[in-house]
């Protein structure tokens, strides 16, 4: 049986009448193309469907052909569409004379292709990670930007300060960074994220649980089971597709953003990590720091190593670096601990056995684009390895206490995170050689993302801020 034969079983099963074709962009989000069913075949899956690549921020307009070729593995029905449609992910192919080939900057192909990498130095065969996806739920949100004036506003009726309102209703508000784990009737979400961790699951994501967070007005977290590191990001794109199209259909708006609200928690996608190598786990060792084995330790070395230039991928926006300052529980200096969440890097006391032995990078966010932040963090891993980076010995810990509570000439002492997004891209430009190991990042795709970066950077940077009017008007 063919490829497009299992695809049309499918869809004769389940009725179906379209086929959408997800695609991702430079950015980290999803656009789409949809077919009618009777279009679909074997066709397909050899020359592909044809697109223009530099509307999706890749290769420059006189190489912008290109073409998407779908994974049949990927097929599932839409749940978000009126009309039956079965939804599928894939790769890019750029076109050639006799073959296309697989188009390097495409971010599930640099996601592969540091999977490969990792298996050809003989350090393991797998990596898995776990995403932690943090996100707000508000009822409305308004912005405007403008030449004469700029504005957002974001509500929920749970937040604190609808306490004296119409919006308020019965009372139950949710007091500033009061939120985490809180019940009903203050948890006003508690249907709808289970609503929508069932949709992931039946979209093949595994849940671990869900669970209102720190920030009070509609914080909230739903984390998942630990998967290898490509299927987890194309599960990373599924979550945001379903978190915000749930939200939606229901009358609410979610958000990723890191810092939506001023002084409430920031939202982050803290990731846990582990490698196995013929089916054992290589970071424990009973008699290691936190039982944690030499390897585990220079692939945290590398991690910290290039915790500024990794930032660039795993915190690419300029809201990225509201988040990460002190008094949120975000970290700000680069440093590993066990469970002390002040640290870049955190060692579960909980996660005890050989094969659960495992540790979370906490700087991310989900503005970052998942196949090239997990990428960069692999890529980052394997080059403390190689080169042995032992962190305790670089002075990067371990911090077993509080970090924000240092003074200021202690927090002097400590390297830190970068502060801005342009001190991030200072970094990535200065520090990627070990990302462009066997061509896994290509140099020419880490050129797009500085230069796309740093405009993006520089516009929101001119942007007169409300907040100035209100420092500076009278003067």
């Amino acid at each position: 049986m063919g490829k497009s034969e299992k695809v049309l079983q499918l869809c004769r099963e389940n009725d179906i009448r379209m086929i959408d074709f997800k695609m991702v962009d430079l950015d980290g989000r999803f656009r789409h193309i949809t077919i009618p069913v009777e279009r679909f075949g074997e066709r397909i899956f050899e020359y592909g469907i044809g697109f223009d690549g530099s509307n999706y921020g890749y290769a420059p307009i006189e190489k912008s052909d290109m073409v998407f070729i779908p994974d049949p593995d990927s097929a599932v029905m839409d749940p978000f569409v009126e009309i039956p449609t079965l939804s599928m992910t894939g790769d890019v192919c750029v076109i050639g004379e006799k073959e296309n080939r697989p188009f390097d900057q495409y971010p599930r192909n640099v996601a592969l292709r540091a999977a490969d990498y990792m298996k050809a130095t003989g350090t393991a065969d797998q990596m898995l990670i776990g995403p932690e996806f943090e996100f707000y739920l508000f009822d409305t949100v308004n912005y405007q930007v403008s030449p004469n004036g700029s504005f957002y506003e974001a509500d929920t009726r749970q937040a604190e300060w609808n306490t004296g309102t119409a919006e308020g209703g019965l009372g139950y508000q949710v007091k500033h960074k009061g939120g985490y784990h809180i019940a009903a009737p203050q948890d006003i979400s508690y249907n709808l994220r289970s609503k929508m961790c069932m949709l992931m699951e039946d979209w093949g994501i595994r849940v671990k649980y869900h669970h209102h967070e720190v920030g009070g007005p509609g914080q909230l977290e739903i984390e998942v089971e630990l998967g290898e590191m490509v299927d987890m990001a194309d599960k990373t794109m599924i979550t945001k597709y379903i978190v915000k199209n749930a939200a939606a259909k229901e009358g609410h708006t979610a958000t990723f953003m890191p810092k939506p609200v001023y002084q409430e928690a920031g939202s982050g996608m803290h990731v846990h990590m582990l490698l196995f190598k013929e089916g054992r786990p290589v970071f424990y060792d009973k008699d290691g720091y936190s039982s944690l084995s030499q390897t585990a330790h220079y692939f945290i070395g590398g991690l910290l190593k290039h915790a500024p230039s990794l930032c660039a991928w795993t915190n690419p926006s300029t809201n990225s670096y509201k988040r990460l300052v002190p008094g949120f529980e975000a970290p700000v200096t680069i440093g590993y601990a066990t469970s002390n969440r002040s640290a870049v890097i955190r060692i579960p006391a909980y996660a005890k056995a050989p094969e659960d032995k495992r540790f979370e990078l906490r700087s991310p966010d989900a503005t970052a684009n998942p196949y090239y932040a997990y990428a960069a963090i692999l890529m980052a891993g394997l080059d403390g390895i190689e080169n042995r980076i032992d962190p305790s010995a670089n002075g990067w810990g371990p911090y077993d206490y509080n970090l924000y509570e240092l003074s200021s000439e202690q927090q002097a002492r400590i390297q830190s995170l970068p502060k801005t997004l342009e001190e991030a891209l200072d970094a990535l430009e200065r520090d990627h050689d070990y990302l462009t190991k066997n061509g896994v990042f290509p140099e020419r795709l880490i050129q797009i993302w500085l230069e796309r970066k740093r405009k993006e950077s520089r516009t929101i940077s001119q942007i007169p801020h409300p907040a100035e009017f209100g420092a500076y008007y009278d003067l």
